[in-house]
């Protein structure tokens, strides 16, 4: 568990796996609310929005992909790192 209360372990497949989709959304999600947080105290970090930025989008499509994949894993996911409603 980290500072951010996500544990990338419970979304592994497997012990080696790094790459399933709903690896990498955990993965994005620590980084972006890292992101998040420094860009409340470094307000004209606009390099580091641009990445945030980009990493939101690439978590959107992992999310889309996720779900026409399994509609179970995805609600899952959304529901464990708590993105939606």
């Amino acid at each position: 568990m980290n500072d951010y209360g996500i544990n990338l372990d419970d979304f592994k497949i497997n012990e080696k796996d790094t790459g399933s989709a709903d690896y990498q959304v955990a993965l994005l999600t620590q980084r972006i609310k890292h992101l998040t947080e420094h860009m409340g105290s470094h307000k004209k970090d606009f390099a580091s929005r641009r990445g945030l930025l980009t990493m939101v989008a690439r978590r959107r499509k992992l999310l889309d992909y996720l779900r026409g994949k399994s509609e179970e894993r995805y609600q899952k996911t959304i529901k464990a790192l708590g993105l939606r409603k």
